[in-house]
C-alpha cells in the first residue's frame, strides 16, 4: 500500500534548524510531484514548499530563504531543510504526493519552535 513517513521534527530555540524527511513506498516516486504543509492549532492548512517531477521548487513567502525543499529518487525521499526558525513556524508538518487524479498524505511531524 501507498505509505508517506515524515521524520526530523522536534522542539528547536528560534533562529535554529530542523531537517525534515518523508520517505514514500508503493509509488512511482519519480512520477509524482512532492510537497509540504503545515497547520497550526486554530489556522488553516498551508502549503510551505513544493518540488516537481522536473525539479522545480515553490515556497511560500513567509518561509522563501529559509527553506530548501529536495528530494532523492533513488531513496524515494523529499526532504526539507528549515534554517533560521522562528515561532510562527511552529506547526505540524505534513508530506504530500501528487499523482494523477490522487494525492497522498502522511501522518505529518510536530516542529515547535520556542525559547
Amino acid at each position: 500500500q501507498v505509505q508517506l513517513v515524515e521524520s526530523g521534527g522536534g522542539l528547536v530555540q528560534p533562529g535554529g534548524s530542523l531537517r525534515l524527511s518523508c520517505g514514500a513506498s508503493g509509488i512511482i516516486f519519480s512520477t509524482y510531484s512532492m510537497g509540504w504543509y503545515r497547520q497550526a492549532p486554530g489556522k488553516q492548512r498551508e502549503l510551505v514548499a513544493i518540488i516537481t517531477r522536473g525539479g522545480s521548487t515553490d515556497y511560500a513567502d513567509s518561509v522563501k530563504g529559509r527553506f530548501t525543499i529536495s528530494r532523492d529518487n533513488a531513496k524515494n525521499t523529499v526532504f526539507l531543510q528549515m534554517n533560521s526558525l522562528n515561532p510562527e513556524d511552529t506547526a505540524l508538518y505534513y508530506c504530500h504526493a501528487r499523482g494523477f487524479s490522487i494525492v497522498y498524505w502522511g501522518q505529518g511531524t510536530q516542529v515547535t519552535v520556542s525559547s
